[in-house]
């Protein structure tokens, strides 16, 4: 097992427990306990979970630990606008790339019906209500599938998503911050979300300002990919301050 599998697990467990101990995951990993108290710094320090005595607390159900439908509704109305924002950036007859999360659904669910497009996602979510939408070209990505959060990934996936080429990419993430980038919960999405943006023209990367100046599990890439970043009006100025320095475009939407 892996360095990021290992990881994983622990976060797995903590989702279905609530808690683990130092001496449960030694035996689960089959690694030494002081091993697993570094797993353990090193995913208090991204605030994943809460370490104490013996082991570790989750400190971040309240979104980690969520469906796909309790996403949709956390600020729900700040992503809504992101999104309508973000749509109106797409052409007709663009190509255009959309990882999954609830943000880049709701992109999905603003784009004009009218547009003649070419959609393609590891979103299990998304191609479901493509699917009905005559206009729109949709292309599942094959490969693993997580049931939970409804999208596919693995070496299949990314294969199949090196042959195709996008106008944009539309880029949900979990945390966005100047030292560690743009990362993700979901080290198995994460080599989805890199390859997609080797295969975009531009990158729009859609994000509510809850996500600035956090940092989770795996990292996708630096800040400096992305073309624009379009969040909602309460990123406050000293985030908004350091990303642009680094030449970034980011639009906050009202």
């Amino acid at each position: 097992m892996d360095l990021n599998k290992r990881k994983q697990t622990i976060l797995d467990l903590l989702e279905k427990n609530g808690s683990v101990s130092v001496a449960e995951l030694s035996k689960v990993l089959g690694t030494s306990e002081v091993t697993v108290r570094t797993y353990l710094t090193d995913l208090e320090a991204k605030g994943l979970l809460s370490r104490v005595h013996g082991g570790a607390i989750s400190s971040y159900k309240p979104y980690y630990s969520m469906n796909l439908s309790q996403r949709l509704s956390t600020n729900q109305a700040e992503k809504l606008k992101i999104a309508k924002a973000v749509a109106k950036m797409v052409d007709d007859k663009d190509t255009i790339m959309l990882n999954s999360g609830t943000t880049t659904l709701l992109v999905f669910r603003s784009l004009p019906t009218n547009y003649n497009l070419n959609i393609v996602t590891n979103s299990v979510a998304i191609a479901l209500e493509a699917a009905d939408i005559q206009n729109f070209n949709v292309c599942l990505l094959g490969g693993y599938v997580n049931s939970k959060y409804q999208f596919s990934y693995g070496d299949d996936a990314i294969e199949q998503l090196k042959r195709y080429h996008a106008d944009k990419l539309i880029l949900s993430v979990d945390g966005i911050d100047t030292q560690n980038g743009f990362t993700t919960y979901y080290d198995k999405e994460a080599a989805i979300d890199r390859t997609m943006i080797e295969q975009s023209e531009i990158c729009i990367v859609a994000a509510d300002a809850t996500k600035f100046g956090r940092t989770a599990f795996a990292k996708i890439s630096s800040p400096e990919v992305a073309d624009i970043i379009v969040t909602d009006s309460s990123l406050n100025d000293t985030v908004y301050n350091s990303l642009t320095e680094l030449g970034t475009d980011i639009r906050k939407v009202q």
